[in-house]
């Protein structure tokens, strides 16, 4: 009998904390096949950051800019102009104008339960939920429980700069109309496509990196590439300027993606000052790991999860206790939290079923792609499709390195898509297995190209085999046969 004010309990299989992509993966994983039974929990939007703050709105945004910046390349067609007001609203409809109702129905249809609230381990497999209005639930786990709490946005120490509350990526990809003057602090992926669709869009960007590149996990051309595009559609682009203060005289609480207040002025260490009408603060994210209950179980109580190739929280006895996605630290990417979650909820399976782990499909190759074969684009406009090890990754940790490039306005597909193209590809090849470690491309067409160099890095594939893998003409992809040929012209000189 549950006495008053106590919390009901709810027994599953799989408890998940988090209801974006990779804990609807692993619900999904460990309970389609198996007969486990397993419940979501999410205080906010099933679907997650991604759905709603981060890649689709943001691509929903980029998608209309990099269409005009192509068609804006044949010069035979005219300069089309963007109907900011219509893009803003294709925005709010791919990301349901914040409504989560059919995600909650794939859950349900998918037999996975899923409950509103706050969920904290109060105990070994036990998880209590808090409800917005107070009241609370107690769920135990038969099986495993997984964390899948994703990121925030990370406010670096710069004076005045909460007081001044700047727009984080949550605000400048819901966006409610577009400031005529922004300031964006950062040069990483968030900040290069912000300024993409933001001057795109028509505002006035000046972006500040305290850093002397852009995407400075990139290959070096890659960031370069993308400063060219920057000026060249207006921004405003300081480099190596680190900022010293943020003022801002007239605060509001306006809300999610409306503007913030008044003029923003923020100072920089040459002295000089940048004034805008709003301010976005692009400088990475920090894992939502507080209020977890970690401390419970000896863990720090916050910074990122440390787990296990399994996906199994390190330090943890009894394989219930896991961590997928932004969370777990190994690689702040949708796709990467989905596989991750892939593997866990397969895992979760097996064990439960008392299978091997060591075979099958997630078995013997689990560990490779979080190994160094990490796939991302950057949608900026020219896109960066990058995926494995730079070459000065590689050449850091001791491989034997051989590292081709090529100009990709050399192409007969690329000279199709408008004049003035720009863009360059790059293969690092270790001598010691003469397979693929790491690729590059930047350039407009060049997006759909890191899924066939995701699969040479992770299968290991032969230079020698790839001379067999004929690239269609006339397409941005014949620039693998023509890395192929400077990498033997390098081998024969």
């Amino acid at each position: 009998m549950v006495m008053a004010n106590e919390p009901a309990v709810e027994e599953y299989d799989v408890v998940v904390i988090g209801g974006g992509p990779p804990g609807e993966n692993a619900a999904q994983y460990a309970t389609q096949f198996s007969g486990l039974s397993a419940v979501i929990v999410e205080q906010e939007l099933v679907g997650g950051e991604c759905s709603y703050w981060a890649c689709m709105p943001s691509k929903a945004l980029l998608r209309p800019v990099e269409l005009f910046d192509e068609v804006a390349a044949l010069n035979e067609i005219g300069s089309p102009k963007i109907d900011v007001a219509a893009v803003l609203e294709r925005r709010d409809r791919i990301v349901n104008h914040h409504d989560d109702a059919s995600q909650v129905g794939w859950a349900e249809g998918a037999g996975i339960a899923v409950v509103r609230g706050r969920g904290r381990l109060a105990g070994e497999r036990l998880v209590v939920v808090r409800a917005g209005d107070g009241g609370s639930r107690e769920l135990v786990a038969r099986h495993a429980v997984v964390l899948d709490t994703g990121s925030r946005p990370f406010l670096p120490p710069i004076e005045g700069l909460p007081a001044a509350r700047p727009w984080t990526s949550r605000d400048v990809t819901n966006c409610h109309e577009i400031p005529p003057s922004v300031v964006i602090l950062g040069g990483g992926v968030v900040a290069c496509e912000a300024a993409t669709w933001l001057s795109g869009l028509g505002a006035k960007v000046t972006l500040v990196e305290r850093g002397e590149r852009l995407l400075a996990r990139n290959e070096p051309f890659a960031g370069a590439l993308i400063a060219d595009a920057l000026v060249a559609r207006g921004v405003d682009l300081r480099l190596a300027a680190r900022v010293v203060s943020v003022q801002r005289d007239e605060v509001n609480a306006a809300g999610e993606g409306w503007r913030h207040g008044g003029e923003v002025v923020v100072e920089l260490a040459t002295g000089g000052m940048v004034r805008a009408d709003e301010l976005v603060v692009a400088a990475g994210r920090r894992p939502n790991s507080e209020g977890l209950g970690l401390e419970r179980f000896g863990l720090a109580a916050s910074g990122a999860i440390e787990v296990r190739d399994d996906l199994s929280v390190a330090g943890i006895d009894g394989d219930w206790l896991y961590a997928v996605g932004d969370v777990c630290g190994r690689a702040q990417l949708t796709h990467m939290g989905k596989y991750q979650a892939r593997i866990c909820g397969r895992v979760i399976a097996a064990r439960a079923a008392g299978e091997r782990l060591d075979v099958g499909d997630f078995g013997a190759h689990r560990d490779l792609a979080d190994a160094g074969a990490v796939p991302q684009v950057t949608f900026t406009s020219p896109p960066v499709a990058s995926v494995g090890e730079t070459e000065a990754d590689a050449r850091r940790r001791g491989a034997r390195v051989e590292a081709v490039e090529y100009d990709l306005a050399a192409l007969a597909g690329t000279s199709l898509l408008g004049e003035g193209y720009r863009g360059r590809a790059k293969l690092v090849i270790d001598a010691s297995t003469d397979s693929v470690l790491g690729a590059t491309f930047v350039g407009a067409g060049t997006a759909e190209l890191v899924h066939a160099a995701t699969v040479a890095v992770v299968a290991r594939v032969p230079v020698s085999a790839l001379w067999h893998v004929v690239p269609a003409y006339p397409t941005v992809a014949e620039v693998w046969l023509r890395l192929l040929e400077a990498l033997e012209r390098a081998r024969r000189a």
